[in-house]
């Protein structure tokens, strides 16, 4: 089956899953949504990722996801912004804060995936993947 929008069905499957309260979730590997993955568990969202199978065809990230004691998610919410059909993009005096600064954008830059925080840091603007809260 042909996915026309990878980082879409990534975000559905982790908020489909932290909504269910499964412990892990399989998403097929890639090297954006690896970076990204890795970006999420450096910033708390994720316990743990670990890469499976031998063939390509095989390849799935299983991602630990993250909940506090009370059996609360620590993924609350996560919301695509640029799609295939509407790029979005923003210069590096243009990347927004989401609730207040709450929620941690994700950016497409020349250096990567970067979330909004080090992306203004660094003076890069990019493509506005996402933003998870």
């Amino acid at each position: 089956m042909s996915i026309n929008d990878p980082i879409a069905d990534m975000i559905t499957r982790i908020r489909n899953a932290t909504m269910s309260r499964h412990e892990n979730v399989e998403i097929p590997d890639s090297k954006i949504k690896k970076s990204i993955l890795e970006i999420l568990k450096k910033e708390g969202f994720i316990s743990d990722m670990n890469s499976k199978g031998d063939s390509v065809a095989e390849k799935v990230l299983s991602v630990k996801l993250k909940y506090f004691d009370d059996n609360t998610p620590a993924i609350m919410g996560l919301k695509r912004v640029s799609k295939p059909g509407l790029r979005v993009y923003v210069g590096k005096n243009e990347i927004p804060r989401y609730f207040g600064g709450i929620a941690t954008a994700f950016l497409s830059t020349s250096k990567g995936i970067l979330t909004g925080h080090d992306a203004r840091n660094q003076g890069l603007g990019g493509e506005l993947l996402f933003y998870v809260w």
